[in-house]
C-alpha cells in the first residue's frame, strides 16, 4: 500500500545544450515532464521552443509505407546515431517514396491477377453459350443481363411462362444455383429486372472484346500465367529491395520514433533569450543517475524538490507493489490512482477481492480450473486479468474444500475430514439451520470490512492533514463510533440477550456522534483553522443537511447490506449445481456423466463472471466509497520502451 517516492526537477541551461538535456531525460526512461506554467507563475517572457512534432509527419509516412509490406520492423539501439532533423527527412522520404513505388506495382498486379481469376471463374459458369459477350451487351433494342440465381426460383419462372418476354437461358447450373442470361426490351427492362430481383438473381460482370465465353476462358488461361509471373516478380523486387536496406530502415524508423518521442519534452520547455527551462518529476531513486549525467552537460543547473513539498503541484503517482498484489493495480487503476498523499488501496483491494472471491465461488474443482485458466491467460496471452484469475481460484479451492465441494459432490472429501475427527464436512452449506448463519456471516463480514475501510479514511485524512474530515466525517472517528455503536448495540440486544441500548449509551454513542456528523462541514472549517467556518445560514444549513442525514442513514444501511450478496452467492452456488445434479440423474447412464460435465461448464463461466463483477461492485461502491477518491494522476514518463 505504498506509491513510489517522486521528486520535483527544475533544469535550466543554454539552448544549444538543449537537446543533450532532452537525449539523457529520455534515455533514463523515468523523466515524467510536466507544464512550466505550473512551477513558474511570472512568465510573460518566455516562449514555447517548438509548436509541432516536427518527427511526427515523416513518422507516420514511414510507417503506413512500411505496414504495406506486411513486414515486421522492431526497434533498436541507436544512440550511437545522430543525424539532423534535415538529413532524417530525407533519408524517410526516400525510403516511402521507394517503398510506395514497390508496394503500388504488387498491388496492381495483384489486382490484374485478381481480376482474370475472377472473369475466369464467371466465364466458366456462360461457356455453354456459344456467342459473342461484347454483341449481345450493345444489342441496340434488348439488354441482355448474366448473372445466377438459386434453383427453385428457376422453377418459378413457370408462372410466367405466358410472358414472351420473361425467359432464362441457363448455360450451367450446381446443387444450389443455375448460371444464364435473359433478355430484356428496353422499354420493358425495368418492370423485367424488378421480376427477376424477385427472384433472387445476381448479376455477374463479364468482359466483351467480340468473344464468346469459351474464347474469353481461353484467353484468361493463357494472360494468367503471365499475370502471376509478373505479380511474383513485383513481389521479390520488393523483399530484394527490403533486404537490402533493412538495417538502414530500422536506423532510420527507430531514430524518428526515439526523436519523436522526445519530442514531447521539448514541447513542454520554455525558452528566454538564450536560455531553455524544464520540469519534470523523477521517482526518487533516480535522482543520482540523472544528476550524475547531466551535471556532465555545460551551463546546466539543476533544482531537486521532495514531492511532499510540492502538493499543490499534483505530483504524478508510481504505485509500488510487491508480486502478490501487484496484478491488482490492473483493479486500482481502473478506478484512478491515489493522490500522492493518499494510500495505495491495491493491498486492501488484493486481500479483499481474493477472499470474498473465494467465499463466492466456493469450490474445489471449479477453483482449480478458474487457477489454470487464469494462469494460462497470464502465461500465453499476457492477460492482466489471467494474474487475478490465479490467486482467485487458489481462493475459491481453500473455501471449496472448507464447505466440502468438488465441481458440486458435495460430499466427496468426507472421508478426508474424518481425519480430522469430524464425521462429514462441517458446513453443509444446503441445510437450512445454516442457511441464517451464511447470511448473517456475510453481513457481519460487510460490517468488519466497511469499519476498516472507515479507518483507512481516517488514516488518509490525517495524512492529508484534512483534520475535519478525519474527526466529523461520515466515514471518520465520529462516523466509526455512530456505526460500531449502532450495530453493536443492535446485536447485544437481538442476539446476546443483553441490554446496552440505554439512555446513556444512546445518547453518547449514537445521538452525539450522528450530530457531530450533522455538523460536520463547519466543525471541520473550525478545526481546519479556516476563518469563514460559519454557514451563511445556519437554518438553511440544517434544512439541507436533514435530508442529507437521510443519505447518510441509508448509506450506513446499504452499505451493509450490499453484503448479503456474498451469502447469497454461497446458497445460488450450491443451489446451481444441485439443479445439475437432479438433471443428471434424471437422464441417468451415459447423459448423466455429459450433464455434469457441461453444467459444471456452464455453472463456472456463468457464476465466475458474476463474482468477478460483484465483488468488484462491493469494492468500488461500498468500501473505495468510505476512504478513496483516485483523483491522482499516473505517473508518465517518456520512456521508448514502452512505445516499441
Amino acid at each position: 500500500m505504498a506509491v513510489s517516492s517522486m521528486q520535483a526537477v527544475n533544469i535550466i541551461g543554454l539552448t544549444a545544450h538543449i537537446d543533450e538535456v532532452i537525449t539523457v531525460l529520455g534515455e533514463s526512461g523515468v523523466f515524467h515532464p510536466d507544464e512550466v506554467g505550473n512551477f513558474y507563475k511570472n512568465l510573460q517572457d518566455f516562449t514555447h521552443l517548438q509548436s509541432k512534432n516536427s518527427y511526427a509527419e515523416p513518422l507516420a509516412n514511414l510507417k503506413s509505407a512500411l505496414n504495406l509490406t506486411k513486414r515486421e520492423f522492431a526497434a533498436i539501439d541507436v544512440s550511437d546515431y545522430s543525424p539532423t532533423l534535415d538529413e532524417l527527412e530525407t533519408r524517410a522520404e526516400t525510403f516511402t517514396s521507394e517503398i510506395d513505388t514497390l508496394v503500388n506495382a504488387v498491388e496492381e498486379s495483384g489486382t490484374r491477377v485478381e481480376d482474370t481469376e475472377r472473369l475466369l471463374s464467371i466465364s466458366e459458369h456462360f461457356s455453354g453459350l456459344d456467342m459473342e459477350l461484347d454483341r449481345l451487351i450493345q444489342l441496340k433494342y434488348m439488354k441482355a443481363r448474366f448473372g445466377k440465381m438459386p434453383l427453385d426460383s428457376l422453377q418459378k419462372l413457370e408462372a410466367y411462362k405466358d410472358d414472351d418476354f420473361i425467359d432464362f437461358v441457363v448455360s450451367a447450373e450446381d446443387n444450389t444455383h443455375c448460371w444464364g442470361v435473359y433478355f430484356a426490351p428496353h422499354d420493358k427492362a425495368e418492370e423485367i429486372d424488378k421480376i427477376f430481383e424477385g427472384l433472387f438473381f445476381e448479376r455477374a460482370v463479364l468482359g466483351g472484346d467480340d468473344e464468346t465465353p469459351f474464347e474469353q476462358i481461353e484467353r484468361c488461361k493463357q494472360e494468367l500465367p503471365e499475370l502471376k509471373a509478373a505479380h511474383q516478380a513485383a513481389e521479390e523486387k520488393l523483399d530484394s529491395y527490403l533486404d537490402e536496406n533493412e538495417d538502414a530502415i530500422v536506423r532510420c524508423l527507430s531514430k524518428l520514433e526515439e526523436m519523436y518521442l522526445y519530442s514531447g519534452i521539448r514541447a513542454k520547455a520554455l525558452q528566454h533569450g538564450n536560455s531553455f527551462i524544464i520540469v519534470g518529476w523523477i521517482p526518487d531513486e533516480n535522482r543520482g543517475q540523472i544528476q550524475k549525467r547531466l551535471k556532465k552537460i555545460r551551463s546546466v543547473e539543476l533544482d531537486f524538490s521532495d514531492a511532499k513539498n510540492e502538493m499543490d503541484k499534483n505530483p504524478p503517482i508510481k504505485l509500488k507493489n510487491c508480486f502478490f498484489t501487484k496484478p491488482f493495480e490492473f483493479y486500482t487503476q481502473m478506478y484512478g490512482v491515489p493522490k500522492y498523499n493518499e494510500i495505495d488501496p491495491t493491498f486492501f483491494v488484493a486481500l479483499t477481492y481474493i477472499i470474498i472471491f473465494g467465499v463466492m465461488f466456493a469450490d474445489l474443482g471449479q477453483g482449480l480450473c478458474l487457477a489454470v485458466a487464469g494462469l494460462l491467460m497470464w502465461k500465453l496471452k499476457k492477460m492482466a486479468i489471467g494474474k487475478i484469475l490465479f490467486p482467485c481460484g487458489i481462493s475459491s479451492m481453500i473455501f471449496g474444500t472448507l464447505f466440502g465441494s468438488v465441481f458440486g459432490f458435495e460430499h466427496l472429501l468426507d472421508p478426508m475430514f474424518r481425519l480430522f475427527g469430524f464425521e462429514e464436512k462441517p458446513i453443509e452449506v444446503m441445510a437450512s439451520e445454516n442457511t441464517n448463519t451464511i447470511i448473517l456471516g456475510a453481513i457481519g463480514l460487510g460490517i468488519f470490512l466497511l469499519v476498516v475501510a472507515m479507518f483507512l479514511n481516517v488514516y488518509t485524512s490525517l495524512r492529508q492533514k484534512n483534520y475535519g474530515r478525519a474527526l466529523f466525517g461520515t466515514s471518520g472517528v465520529a462516523g466509526i463510533l455512530f456505526y460500531s455503536s449502532l450495530v453493536f448495540g443492535l446485536i447485544a440486544e437481538l442476539f446476546l440477550g443483553l441490554h446496552v441500548m440505554t439512555l446513556p449509551y444512546i445518547l453518547g454513542l449514537v445521538v452525539l456522534p450522528f450530530l457531530v456528523i450533522f455538523f460536520a462541514e463547519p466543525l471541520g472549517d473550525l478545526v481546519n483553522g479556516e476563518k469563514d467556518w460559519q454557514p451563511e445560514s445556519w437554518g438553511g444549513y440544517i434544512v439541507e443537511n436533514l435530508f442529507e442525514s437521510i443519505e447518510v442513514l441509508l448509506s450506513y444501511v446499504t452499505n451493509t447490506m450490499s453484503f448479503l450478496r456474498v451469502g447469497a452467492f454461497v446458497l445460488v452456488h450450491a443451489g446451481m449445481m444441485l439443479v445439475v445434479f437432479v438433471l443428471a440423474e434424471t437422464v441417468g447412464g451415459f447423459g448423466y456423466w455429459a450433464i455434469v460435465v457441461i453444467g459444471n461448464a456452464l455453472v463456472m463461466v456463468l457464476e465466475a463472471l458474476l463474482v468477478a463483477i460483484q465483488v468488484l461492485r462491493l469494492e468500488y461502491y461500498e468500501m473505495f466509497s468510505r476512504f478513496y477518491t483516485g483523483e491522482g494522476r499516473p505517473f508518465e514518463p517518456v520512456s521508448l520502451a514502452d512505445n516499441q
